[in-house]
C-alpha cells in the first residue's frame, strides 16, 4: 500500500485513534486534516470509536485554531469516494478556517462541490 496519510506524518494532534496535521495544500491558513490511524478509505467504514475519535480531535483543532489564527468561520467536509472528490483514499476530515474577505460570496459553503448549486 501507497498511502501518504500512513506515513510520514507529524501530528499537530493526536490521540488513541487519530492524528490531526496541517494539510500540505491548504485552502486556507490553519488547514488541518483529521484521520483514523487505522488505514481505511471511506468514512462510512469506520468504527464508533473511530469517529468519537476524530470528532473529540475537531473540537480540539478548532480551539487550536481559534487560538492561533482568529479565523471567523469554518468548513467542514468529507470526499467519500472518487466521484465525490476523494484522491487519497484513507479516510480524512477537512477542517478549514475561514476568514472575512478570503472569498467573494461565500454563501453556500460547501454546496460549492458543484458551483452551479452554490447560490440558490
Amino acid at each position: 500500500m501507497n498511502c501518504p496519510f500512513c506515513s510520514n506524518i507529524e501530528p499537530v494532534l493526536q490521540n488513541d485513534l487519530s492524528i490531526a496535521f496541517y494539510d500540505i495544500y491548504p485552502v486556507n491558513k490553519g488547514h488541518l486534516l483529521i484521520i483514523p490511524k487505522r488505514h481505511v478509505e471511506q468514512y462510512f467504514d469506520l468504527t464508533i470509536e473511530e469517529r468519537q475519535a476524530i470528532d473529540s480531535l475537531l473540537f480540539e483543532g478548532n480551539a487550536l485554531l481559534d487560538k492561533k489564527h482568529k479565523p471567523d468561520g469554518y468548513n467542514i467536509g468529507i470526499n467519500n469516494g472518487e466521484v465525490a472528490g476523494q484522491t487519497i483514499f484513507h479516510v480524512h476530515v477537512h477542517l478549514i478556517p475561514r476568514y472575512k474577505g478570503d472569498m467573494k460570496d461565500p454563501r453556500g459553503g460547501v454546496r460549492g462541490v458543484i458551483p452551479d448549486k452554490r447560490t440558490y
